[in-house]
């Protein structure tokens, strides 16, 4: 059995995102022609940066500077989009306190998108979910390594924490392990810093220590730019919607929608269309954006030993057999 999984990275759907979506409901945040590329796979799954709610105060951190708040019809768009469930194991899902995250997770629930990694209470947070993906039953696993004031408590909602520094923790191990229910395991970590082109080295410690945990594929997220890959980790999946400002060099504004065709061995094959991220909208990327993404991604790929080939407007990522 192979299915296709649609994975992308931080979709970020507050501030001026959130104002679109108030001025218009329906105003179009992803081009239709990457909306039915991800709709043609099996299952989709992305990082939701934000948490959806109308209510809430800013989290009281004097040194946070940025907070993330999508309005209630967000969950019906990520829905429309095909959305089959989203990460919320991030530095934003608790940007307006804990009544937010409650109202984030009651808005996904009642749109009919999946979530993982936050919940009302440690056990919650941290618990998989198990999500239909064709004719495989998928196991989701999601944590971030921050922020710790994010973290769920046995009777505080928050985030599912994980302090990467100390090593991969025990309940994670367990979670990415395979097992008699499920035929893959997908763990989505938001890990390491904003802005940097490839993965350091806690990250690394952590993918390899996943990977040595039976996970199937380990599609990262947090750089807001992707990285490269090695068998069964795709260390950081890139930015998907935002309205964030644009880095010159690391190009945070090209991204890529990824499509991985997965069995209960392992992947079969990692193809990736080329996005173009503009303000508040997302797009396919021309021919000259795409030869950047191009040039970017092989670059990125080359320190791993995986090559990139293009066929049909995709990009495959061919890793090499070593481990990461």
């Amino acid at each position: 059995m192979t299915a296709t999984v649609a994975l992308a990275g931080d979709t970020m759907l507050g501030r001026q995102v959130a104002s679109a979506l108030k001025v218009d409901p329906a105003a179009p945040l992803v081009a239709p022609d990457v909306a039915e590329c991800a709709a043609a796979a099996d299952a989709f799954v992305l990082n939701l940066e934000c948490c959806i709610s109308d209510r809430g105060a800013r989290y009281p951190d004097p040194r946070k500077a940025f907070f993330f708040r999508a309005p209630p019809v967000a969950a019906q768009r990520l829905a429309e989009l095909g959305v089959d469930a989203v990460s919320l194991a991030n530095n934003h899902t608790l940007d307006y306190g804990p009544v937010a995250l409650l109202d984030t997770l009651a808005h996904l629930d009642a749109a009919g998108v999946a979530s993982v990694g936050a919940g009302p209470d440690e056990a919650t947070a941290r618990a998989p979910r198990v999500l239909r993906c064709g004719d495989l039953r998928l196991r989701l696993v999601a944590l971030s390594d921050h922020p710790a004031a994010y973290a769920a408590a046995p009777d505080r909602p928050g985030i599912a924490y994980a302090d990467l520094d100390e090593g991969l923790p025990q309940w994670a191990r367990e979670a990415a392990a395979p097992g008699p229910d499920v035929d893959a395991v997908l763990v989505t970590p938001h890990w390491g810093p904003n802005m940097v082109p490839g993965p350091i080295p806690s990250v690394r410690r952590a993918a390899d220590a996943l990977v040595a945990a039976g996970a199937t594929l380990i599609a990262g997220h947090s750089a807001h730019v992707f990285h490269g890959a090695v068998p069964g980790v795709l260390f950081d999946l890139g930015d998907f919607l935002d309205d964030y400002a644009i880095h010159r060099d690391l190009r945070n504004d090209l991204g890529l929608l990824w499509l991985v065709d997965l069995d209960g061995n392992g992947t079969r094959a990692i193809r990736a269309l080329p996005l173009a991220l503009d303000y508040c909208s997302t797009r396919r990327a021309n021919p000259s954006e795409a030869e950047t993404i191009l040039g970017l991604l092989r670059r990125r790929c080359a320190a791993f030993g995986t090559e990139v080939t293009t066929s049909d407007g995709l990009f495959e990522l061919v890793p090499a057999t070593a481990g990461a």
